[in-house]
């Protein structure tokens, strides 16, 4: 078989893939260094996004330990003008995402939000982007994936924000098996010209 017929059934393989996934994962881990300014914190966690554009929904899950002082509020700040540099205003409900632990200094999070609510926005964000739930959210979603949003847990301490982290997505692992195939393809093609 020519190299470029195969190369040709690849390709037409691949485009029948679906054209966008439909979850993405996004993921960070919390400290007090990530913050603007950065401070001495000892508090750490770690946040999980997992967002499903076909369903608008988004699932946030937070874990956190070892904060100066007990925990007021707590979200996600969008869109930042430059990617993992705050600071941004926050996107997701206000004060604070409902049902988030406060006046703790550890704990755990987990809520699925409909994003197809006007109130799974803060009312700034939401009206900025389009005053649509749909306007919004793709504006957040584009956020996520322009690394300009992170995750932010405020203290009485540190009104400001005590520990906070931007969100990145993980790669699906749809990502990893096509780009081994690929490369498999690739050192196939060099083989054969040898």
């Amino acid at each position: 078989m020519k190299p470029s017929v195969l190369i040709a059934g690849c390709l037409l393989a691949a485009t029948a893939l679906p054209a966008a996934a439909i979850t993405t994962v996004y993921t960070t881990q919390l400290s007090g260094l990530n913050e603007a300014p950065p401070n001495a914190s000892p508090g750490t966690g770690m946040a999980r996004v997992t967002v499903d554009t076909d369903a608008m929904t988004m699932r946030v899950e937070a874990s956190f330990a070892d904060l100066m002082a007990d925990v007021t509020i707590a979200h996600i700040h969008c869109c930042t003008a430059l990617p993992n540099v705050p600071p941004a205003s926050p996107a997701t409900p206000v004060p604070s995402f409902p049902g988030f632990p406060s006046g703790v200094t550890s704990g755990a999070y987990d809520m699925t939000f409909d994003m197809s609510l006007e109130a799974s926005y803060s009312p700034g964000f939401f009206s900025d982007n389009g005053g649509t739930a749909a306007s919004a959210f793709g504006a957040l979603v584009a956020g996520f994936n322009g690394q300009m949003a992170y995750f932010n847990i405020h203290t009485t301490v540190v009104p400001s924000g005590e520990i906070s982290g931007f969100l990145h997505a993980i790669p699906e692992p749809e990502t990893y098996a096509l780009m081994l195939a690929g490369l498999g393809l690739v050192g196939w093609a060099a083989r054969r010209r040898r």
